[in-house]
Parts: structure tokens; sequence; C-alpha cells
């Protein structure tokens, strides 16, 4: 986590101590680091800079107009999976020509503004979806750009519920079907055959994978390209991070951690790839979220009440799985660290062992089981690190719970990029029927 770090017992975010954002925002709240965010994605950018090559952040992983107008900036393209992605990329201000569309089941209607907005490429899914664009594309007299996802039928070795490269999934055409496809869509007059693409799965920590996957689907684009003439060649995304030892250690030394210096990044991706990509002559599209926006954010909580029940120490806090629902939904971990930083709080006899726990009625309302943690109290905060990806973006009102605000920080400063959401909002559109008064 490059740009969050302890100075002098504080946690900051660039040049701003998050104890000073939560005093005046409140929380839960999201704090996310411009300058992150940036060094993420240059990161990817150099090291395919010896390819022709495009990278194109997952919205899904971090959608607020703030992240994506910074990456934007930072040159980047985007890859959407509903219209409604779509449109928040054009309110940030980005180009909708630089989108990559993908997802099982896109709508008429959004394909339809998909086609109206220009953008670079449908990921197509299924035969009946190409059909579908095929029609709608003839409808609106357009040649739709599409590139064809391929199964490649590879085991990524990761969380059962974000794998996505074997024919136990959803996602993509069966590898051994693929170039039959390609045929029959070249014979709808309203597709352009623009690239092929595959994805194995997220959270990806290692380069073989991805390694095996690119072998086998690289000569089916050769042949794809002198066929059909497509342009590119779309890897996915998947690169992980560390959510153990997350933090920089500034002058805590003690969060130094093997994990950290074995991690894939994307030079150690790259040095895998290039060799295979380079010959294809082909423009290489990547689709990175997670490695990207994952460690750039964090959710600061507050404690509310430390509960011992002689068997557990309960630290009950303001956040809850509403707000972060990635240990709920996936036992996930987040490295949870006290914003101010004591003198000897890393040693195991200044800490406890404790279930951070959220408000919500729900045993699974939980962000760490059975931890050790530094001792803490009512009205201290906390910090969930790596909370940048497939936080606040998977949030939710449940228990009429109001979404936390969002802040960026670049250098010394520091601006609201989503108000935190007021209560009434929450029911505003609902009415009780007349014959109910």
């Amino acid at each position: 986590m490059h740009d969050f770090c302890f100075k002098r017992g504080k946690l900051y975010c660039e040049n701003i101590s998050v104890a000073s954002l939560a005093k005046k925002h409140g929380s839960p709240l999201y704090i996310y680091s411009h300058a992150t965010l940036t060094k993420n994605f240059r990161q990817f950018d150099d090291a395919l800079s010896p390819l022709d090559h495009s990278i194109h952040f997952a919205v899904k992983a971090n959608s607020n107009l703030g992240v994506l107008r910074t990456l934007a900036n930072a040159g980047s393209g985007f890859d959407i999976v509903s219209g409604g992605e779509l449109q928040r990329v054009i309110a940030a201000g980005a180009n909708p020509s630089k989108c990559v569309f993908a997802g099982v089941g896109k709508t008429e209607k959004e394909i339809e503004l998909a086609l109206k907005k220009g953008i670079y490429a449908f990921t197509t899914e299924s035969e009946p979806e190409m059909v579908r664009i095929n029609k709608i594309a003839r409808r609106l007299k357009k040649k739709a750009p599409i590139a064809i996802r391929v199964n490649p039928n590879v085991d990524a070795k990761t969380h059962a519920k974000i794998t996505t490269g074997t024919y136990e999934n959803k996602f993509g055409i069966v590898f051994e079907e693929i170039e039959g496809v390609y045929k029959r869509a070249a014979k709808l007059k309203n597709l352009h055959l623009r690239g092929v693409q595959m994805h194995i799965g997220s959270q990806l920590t290692e380069a073989g994978p991805f390694e095996k996957a690119v072998r086998k689907v690289a000569p089916v684009a050769k042949r794809l390209a002198e066929k059909h003439g497509i342009e590119f060649f779309s890897l996915g995304g998947g690169v992980g991070i560390t959510y153990e030892s997350a933090l920089e250690s500034g002058d805590a030394k003690w969060w130094r951690s093997p994990k950290r210096r074995n991690l894939l990044t994307p030079a150690k991706y790259a040095a895998k790839l290039v060799p295979l990509l380079k010959p294809l002559g082909l423009r290489i599209l990547i689709e990175p979220g997670r490695f990207i926006a994952g460690n750039a954010g964090i959710l600061v909580t507050q404690v509310e009440h430390v509960k011992q029940t002689g068997v557990k120490n309960f630290v009950i806090v303001d956040a809850a799985m509403n707000d972060l629902a990635r240990p709920a939904l996936y036992d996930s971990y987040h490295e949870i660290v006290p914003l101010t930083q004591k003198s000897g709080d890393h040693l195991k006899k200044n800490q406890i062992s404790s279930d951070v726990v959220g408000p919500i009625c729900e045993s699974s309302d939980y962000f760490c089981k059975n931890r050790m943690l530094a001792k803490v109290g009512e009205g201290d905060h906390l910090a969930l690190l790596s909370a940048g990806a497939y936080g606040f973006v998977m949030a939710s009102n449940y228990n009429t719970r109001a979404f936390p605000a969002e802040v960026l920080v670049k250098g010394s400063q520091a601006e609201v990029v989503r108000k935190r959401q007021p209560l009434r909002h929450l029911w505003a559109s609902e009415s009780v029927p007349k014959w109910l008064k």
C-alpha cells in the first residue's frame, strides 16, 4: 500500500492523517489515494511497453467518478459490464471509445446505448448474444465491433466464486469451438470481428495460470488474425494483491512480510507473457481492477463498544457487512490496524484475540475472527486495509443503513467524492398505497 503508512505513530494517506479525515467526515469512511491509483496503473503500462497495448480498468472494482477520472487522466480505458457503468465512465469525463463491454447478459437497451456511444468493442459471451448484437446493429445501420470470449478451460486455482476460466463457469465459448464460432460470426454482416478475449479468474498471485492460458490461446489468436483480420487479443484481468501485511512499513517495521516480496507484480507478469505475445503482432489489452484499486483504498470505522463474554473479545464497530461485503461473502482477509500506533502494539503481550464485528443482525457480519489485535476501546478508530476494490461497489442499504462517504486524497488535498447518503433518501422513491391510508 504505497501511499498509506505510519508517520510518527499516525496512519497517513499520502500527506494527510487518516484520523483528521475521520474527524472531519465521520465514519464509516472510504479513503482513496490518487498517487497509488496512478502508480499502479503506470506499473502495468511500463511493464507492457514492449507491446502495442492498452489497459482497461475494470469499473466493477471501483466505480467512483473521482477514481475513474484519475485513471482516465493517466491514460486508462475501461472494462464495463453494464449500461450503467458505461454512463458512469462518460459522467467521469472519459472517452467511451476506450471502453470494452463484457458480461453474459447484456440487454437490448444496453447494446443499443453502447453502439450509439461508439465503444471500442463488445466482449461477446455466446452465439445468441452475437446474433442479438448483429440484429441491433442492423437496425441502427451500424457495424458492431466484437471480440468473442474464449474459455480456455484453465483452472486458476483461485476462490471458487471468482474463477472464470473453466467449463464449470458461465463465461465464454468452449475452447474447442471458438474457431467455428468465428466462422459463423463472419457471416453476420453487421459485426466487425475486432478481437478475441479470455479471462481465467481473479486474485491470481502466480504467473503460471496466465502463461498456461496464453500458450493455449495465442496460436488461435494468430489464426483468427490471418482468417478474420482481428486486431487485438485481450488477456482479461486477474492479477492479485496482498491482503496480509499490506501496509507500507513507514516507521512500523513489523508490517514487512515475505508475502510482499513474493507477490506477482506487473513486471513479473510481463516477463512471462511478453515473449509469447510479441510475435503475434496484435494489440494486447488487459483489464485489471483489483491490482490498480485494491491497495489504493481503506475503510475507516469507529469502535462503538468492546464486549467481552469470557470466551470472546468482540470489537463492535460502526461499519458493517453492508459497507464491505467481502469478509461475509468470501471469508476474505483484510488487515485491520488502529489509526494511532502505540509503542509495543506489535508485541503479543499487548494484543488480544478479537472478533471485529458490525451492528447488522447477521452472524456473518464480521471483518475478522480470533485475530490478535492491539487493544482498543470505545471511540477509537480502525482502518480496514486493501478496501479500494470490491468495497463500496458491493455496498447495500441492508438494515436501512446509509452508504458511507468516499474521499479522494492527492498529496495534501482531500475532497469528498461521494457524500454520505442521507437516510431519508433510502425511502424517497417508496410510497404507501392509497388503499392503506
